[in-house]
């Protein structure tokens, strides 16, 4: 997208006053997305971006600026008024430019816009159908599908050869979201498939007329759903997107953005128990076609499988190259930003809870009273302390080992810390789910996930009184 020779001209103009590291990130995106409401065609758009970043270190202080100037004259411009920011005397020239390795992570056997977007919209059609056949009840049903095409150069300079990194990305995600109506009460009810894969794919494993079933069920069965009672019980959390919890309040606790500054409940934990025996938990980008897996991340690194926590020790952080410089750790492929118009930070990518030995049919017969939570709408968190909210978009009271009525407006309320050592059992049923997740450096895909697992007790907050 850039030439080898302005690229090695822009990498010196920006090591000019002392800087120790350079970097260009330049991208181009193409974008499609579809939407049916109600039955009719909603929206058809493209959208295209492009642009560079660029980042100078020294030592542990950074200066970045974006432009969608790609042109020698506009990059340099940039280079030079970001290099102002330091008064040093050169450190190194660039005089070469070699091309970096770059694993392949997502094999693509085809890929969306091979489709036309004719045959897309008549699989949203089908989703539409299907959730409005479902129950009568169903008042509105939007589908959608996203898709997104991006190519990366990366430009690196640590001395006086520098390397170019290159790769692409290719996304797609299918959403249903059902609207159910009964008097008046209104629930909603929702799923979203994503995978880094070709239109292959979707047509092979996602079946449209589940996708709408699905949605509209989950918010047929919330019309029906009692008031979630509030105390202290066991609570069981299913596995798939029931992993935000452990993304949001364990997760960005471990990433260096919050550990390198002593801003994480987690940031004195590498060789600590900080969670129960039997919980062991990874963060991995290597995952062939995952929503959240790349080949590299966006500081030229190529993305690993970390371990974070190994039977109840905090083994590993989330570390990008800044944060391993205050940290005094290597940089372990987490690297990730929304667009060129973010400085990168450590981020997660699929992260999840590994698989214990006790099936779900096993952890929920051995509750006797409890509260199963299927998936979570969201919440929030305090990474300094570890604190979160987080609501349930699907859940049950457990008696006697079965699972029994649904509950809505059930809100878990405790720490990280609490939750990682009070989880007491562990399936054997790992699945993923696909999400976005928004910190300082934008909004990106990941994975969340973890098998269905058991909190011996945590708070549980509700307007349902305080008794199964």
């Amino acid at each position: 997208m850039i030439s080898k020779s302005t690229a090695i001209q822009v990498l010196n103009i920006a090591l000019s006053t002392g800087g120790d590291y350079a970097e260009i990130y330049v991208e181009d995106t193409k974008r499609l997305s579809l939407n049916y409401l109600d039955k009719k065609v909603d929206g058809v758009s493209r959208g295209h971006s492009y642009g560079a970043g660029i980042r100078i270190l020294l030592g542990t202080d950074s200066v970045y600026g974006s432009t969608n100037d790609l042109s020698r004259k506009g990059l340099g411009a940039l280079a030079e008024t970001l290099s102002a920011r330091f008064d040093g005397e050169r450190k190194f020239t660039v005089s070469s430019l070699k091309k970096g390795k770059v694993p392949t992570v997502n094999e693509y056997e085809d890929h969306l816009s091979d489709a036309p977007v004719e045959e897309k919209l008549s699989v949203l059609k089908e989703i539409q159908d299907a959730a409005f056949g479902y129950d009568p009840r169903i008042v509105s049903v939007r589908s959608s599908f996203l898709e997104t095409h991006k190519d990366i150069e990366t430009y690196v300079a640590e001395g006086e050869t520098a390397y170019v990194y290159k790769a692409s990305e290719e996304r797609g995600r299918m959403a249903a979201s059902a609207v159910a109506r009964e008097g008046d009460k209104v629930e909603t009810g929702f799923e979203a498939p994503g995978r880094s894969a070709g239109w292959g794919w979707f047509k092979e494993n996602v079946d449209p007329k589940k996708l709408g079933t699905e949605a509209a069920r989950q918010a047929v069965v919330l019309l029906g759903a009692r008031e979630c009672p509030s105390g202290r019980f066991p609570v069981i959390i299913g596995n798939g997107f029931g992993g935000v919890l452990f993304h949001e309040a364990c997760g960005h606790p471990l990433e260096a953005t919050a550990t390198s500054r002593h801003l994480s409940v987690f940031s004195d934990s590498i060789g600590k128990q900080i969670a129960s025996p039997i919980v062991s938990a990874v963060d991995d980008g290597t995952l062939p076609g995952e929503w959240g897996s790349n080949d590299i991340d966006t500081e030229g690194i190529p993305t690993k499988r970390n371990m974070l926590i190994k039977d109840g020790i905090c083994v590993g952080f989330l570390v990008d190259r800044l944060g391993g410089r205050r940290l005094h750790m290597e940089p372990n492929g987490v690297s990730r930003r929304e667009s060129y118009r973010y400085e990168p930070t450590s981020r997660m990518n699929n992260t999840y809870i590994l698989p214990g030995k006790s099936t779900p049919e096993e952890i929920i017969a051995s509750t006797k009273l409890g509260i199963y939570v299927v998936s979570f709408t969201g919440g929030s968190v305090n990474p300094s302390t570890g604190e979160f909210n987080f609501s349930a978009s699907v859940a049950y009271a457990v008696r006697d080992g079965k699972i029994a009525e649904p509950l809505k407006g059930c809100t878990l309320i405790g720490s990280g810390k609490e939750v990682l050592m009070n989880i007491d059992m562990v399936g054997n049923d790992l699945a993923l789910g696909q999400g976005n997740c928004g910190s300082v450096s934008g909004s990106v895909p990941v994975n969340v996930g973890q098998p269905t697992i058991r909190l011996s007790s945590i708070t549980v907050g509700g307007r349902g009184g305080n008794s199964l």
